[in-house]
């Protein structure tokens, strides 16, 4: 199995291909980097670019949309082709057909025609930032992209939409005390996802967010979202970012560990592929043997940021056996038997 093939990946590939839902909910390990293997390099990347990647084929198109950010198009040429499909939906003209249609007007309907063939490239400007036109904007260009126009769709590929920070976009939350434009947001993405020509089409909705309650339930309890759980790195996945980090080292410095990389990834384990990252580059800046007291203390920390200082708590009694009171024959049993066996 090549170490970039995810069993998320696959899931979530089996689920669009049979047609199960047309709207995936990402959860769990969704800001961590993984391996992308193109023309046989190997590089660490986040997960929209990873799935950008992968799920760009032949006969799909991917769109990312990212809170603080535009509408993103993979290719330039599919900017054409939205715009193109978006035009033959509001006037049914391509662009060709609206070039020749403004030669022949004059005035004011030469005036309107302008108007709309810029009103693509308009409405994607204005969602610069603005999240609710944003949404409201992808699902109709699901709807252009499947309008029958001529007797044949006005896309001739599929969407696949990815849509990062959901819990940013439609937050969880009782829906009477949501602001106006979080309401917005919900009433949209429902008449989104249940959409009958939606869910019976061939486009497609990722959304990214780090757990499912995180998200407005009147969104994710609907029974077209379909949750697929990221997976944090096992030890083998451990071992190959090790392996790689080490061969990419571009200063002189080298990663010196107190034991094998085999040691280093079982001892990593519950670490995402980020925080092995920052444990690595720490100990090749500071020149120094990684120990394994270093690597606890990481492991630690890093489960207390996920979880909470105040949800778990690690204890490391420092007493030995001199420091009990009482219970002499039990100590000089535990002394001269018991663990000389644990020793030998």
């Amino acid at each position: 199995m090549s170490i970039s093939d995810y069993a998320f990946l696959k899931k979530a590939g089996k689920i669009v291909n049979s047609r199960q839902t047309r709207t995936l909910l990402l959860t769990g390990n969704v800001h961590d980097l993984f391996a992308l293997q193109t023309d046989g390099q190997t590089d660490y990347v986040p997960l929209v670019d990873f799935l950008c990647a992968r799920w760009q084929v032949p006969g799909r198109m991917v769109l990312v949309y990212e809170l603080n950010g535009p509408i993103r198009f993979l290719q330039p040429t599919d900017r054409d082709k939205l715009r193109d499909a978006w035009l033959k939906w509001r006037i049914g003209l391509n662009a060709d057909g609206l070039a020749i249609e403004k030669m022949l007007a004059g005035g004011k309907a030469r005036a309107r025609l302008e108007t709309l063939q810029k009103a693509f490239d308009d409405n994607l400007l204005s969602a610069v930032g603005n999240p609710s036109l944003a949404l409201e904007l992808l699902r109709q260009i699901c709807l252009c992209a499947r309008t029958p126009i001529d007797g044949r769709p006005g896309l001739a590929e599929s969407l696949i939409i990815l849509i990062e920070a959901a819990d940013m976009l439609i937050p969880e939350g009782d829906i009477s005390r949501l602001g106006d434009a979080d309401r917005h947001r919900v009433c949209i993405c429902r008449d989104w996802f249940c959409d009958p020509g939606f869910m019976n089409g061939n486009d497609t909705v990722a959304l990214m967010a780090e757990s499912r309650s995180l998200i407005n339930q009147r969104v994710a309890r609907l029974p077209q979202m379909i949750e697929v759980p990221v997976e944090p790195p096992d030890a083998t996945r451990r071992n190959h970012f090790i392996s790689w980090f080490e061969t990419h080292l571009k200063s002189r410095k080298k990663l010196q560990l107190w034991g094998t990389q085999e040691d280093l990834a079982q001892y990593t384990a519950g670490l995402s592929i980020q925080a092995l990252m920052q444990l690595l580059r720490a100990a090749v800046h500071e020149t120094r043997p990684l120990m394994a007291q270093d690597v606890v203390r990481k492991v630690e920390a890093y489960i207390q940021s996920q979880l909470g200082e105040e949800i778990v708590e690690f204890k490391k009694p420092a007493h030995k056996i001199d420091d009990l009171v009482g219970f002499t024959h039990l100590k000089h049993f535990l002394r001269e038997e018991l663990i000389p066996r644990f020793k030998a």
